[in-house]
């Protein structure tokens, strides 16, 4: 088989800042945004990566989300335990002095996890995870 990973999707709050997160800081490229019933859906990806991408979307724009549902997603992605999304680079420490230096909001910072990996762990604009494991 020949399978690969093409998008994951992240809620978004605000698109807007989803972009100046996504494209200003962490360098991304804009590969759609697309308007629908005042909601936005927006595609970013890394350059020199056109297979791999993130699609920001609307939290709970499925019609069959009910109320009570939309309220919990709101509450768990204000903890960031909603989504989540593991990204690499091979300079942690540079990644991570960039993001430091902006308003974004730093989680732990670089560190050497027991099961072998360096990792540093901030949340994005809506409040998800993102954890930036360093590539060795």
């Amino acid at each position: 088989m020949d399978i690969t990973i093409n998008a994951s999707f992240l809620p978004h709050t605000d698109p807007d800042a989803s972009l100046a997160f996504y494209r200003d800081l962490l360098g991304f490229e804009v590969r759609n945004d697309v308007g629908y019933q005042g909601m936005r859906w927006i595609t970013v990806g890394p350059p020199g990566q056109p297979g791999t991408s993130i699609v920001l979307h609307p939290p709970a724009a499925d019609p069959g989300v009910t109320e009570e549902e939309r309220r919990t997603i709101t509450e768990m992605m204000a903890k960031g335990t909603y989504a989540s999304i593991l990204l690499a680079t091979p300079d942690l420490d540079g990644v991570f002095e960039r993001l430091q230096a902006s308003d974004t909001e730093i989680v732990q910072e670089p560190t050497e996890q027991p099961y072998g990996v360096r990792d540093c762990a901030i949340r994005d604009a809506a409040g998800n995870m993102i954890r930036i494991q360093e590539v060795r």
